[in-house]
């Protein structure tokens, strides 16, 4: 099997293979570049993201430093922000709909390695993707784990670690994140 199509698949793969370090490499240059990028140069940061990026809807915009594994394996929707210090461990699909905001230091992490000992000392592991449906906000310091999903419009409180599928208009919080309540009108009143 094709290492990218295993990457994809969820079964447990070598990721020290020469041919993936080497296309990681480049895809860790252009996250540099895209860091290292004034801020005035919007253009130029616009054409990077479009770069590193599976895709790239109308709008984005990612604070720096920021980190990717791959790039090419995430798919950001329009309107999405992400605060300072974002991380994506993106060695299968990551996909993030429209309108999604996230705070400082959050991590979506796709890849997992294996218990076995002897597993991990030959550098093999697995992925599984995740999906951050239209409207979500994450708050700071919050961590997403591969497999799961996040539904439209719900709140993740900061500090969270998200190990399982948290369902559309909630507010979640916790270690491990669980549903706390629905979202209401309760945020609107004076």
């Amino acid at each position: 099997m094709d290492i990218f199509k295993k990457m994809k698949s969820g079964e447990m793969y070598n990721s020290a293979e020469p041919e993936l370090l080497e296309i990681q490499a480049k895809a860790n240059q252009r996250v540099f570049d895209y860091n290292h990028t004034p801020l005035y140069e919007k253009e130029k940061k616009q054409a990077l993201l479009k770069d590193i990026f599976a895709s790239v809807g109308e709008n984005v915009h990612i604070e720096t430093p920021f980190n990717a594994n791959w790039g090419i394996n995430t798919s950001l929707g329009k309107n999405f922000y992400a605060n300072f210090n974002m991380s994506l461990v993106d060695d299968t699909d990551i996909i993030i709909g429209d309108y999604v905001k996230f705070g400082p230091n959050c991590v979506l992490t796709t890849a997992s390695h294996p218990i076995d000992p002897e597993l991990r000392k030959q550098a093999y592991q697995f992925n599984r993707p995740i999906v951050i449906a239209d409207n979500v906000w994450l708050g700071s310091n919050v961590v997403v784990f591969g497999g799961v999903s996040i539904g439209e419009n719900s709140v993740i409180g900061a500090g969270s670690i998200v190990t399982r599928d948290v369902p559309a208009n909630v507010v979640a919080y916790g270690n491990p994140c669980q549903v706390i309540r629905s979202v209401n009108e309760r945020e609107f009143e004076d």
